[in-house]
């Protein structure tokens, strides 16, 4: 039963060094989110941590404040979800499709 035990420690052991590369490669992705047809680009890493955003001129329309609000919202929701389903391919292939505790993303 000690040697399972050992197995099975090693085998957490060695996941838990796949999440760290994992976590790495995550951060240093670029994922973009768009929105306008492409007016405004949201650039996050695969972690979902914000990195840059560019605006065109020609969403900025100073008597409609509301709507360039919404359109970097959406654009920001997109990249989000682009990083979210990095992550979960990423944690997919570490551990096989398993949940373990303390290694989510």
């Amino acid at each position: 039963m000690g040697m399972n035990l050992m197995n099975i420690m090693k085998q957490v052991q060695n996941a838990q060094k796949r999440a760290e590369t994992a976590q790495k490669e995550l951060s240093a992705l670029e994922i973009t989110g768009e929105a306008a047809g492409g007016a405004v680009k949201v650039v996050c890493d695969g972690q979902g941590k914000f990195k840059s955003i560019k605006i065109s001129p020609e969403v900025i329309t100073p008597d409609d404040p509301e709507m360039l609000e919404d359109v970097i919202s959406t654009a920001i929701k997109q990249a989000n979800e682009k990083a979210s389903k990095e992550m979960a391919a990423k944690m997919k292939q570490i551990t096989g499709g398993i949940s373990i505790p303390g290694l989510n993303f």
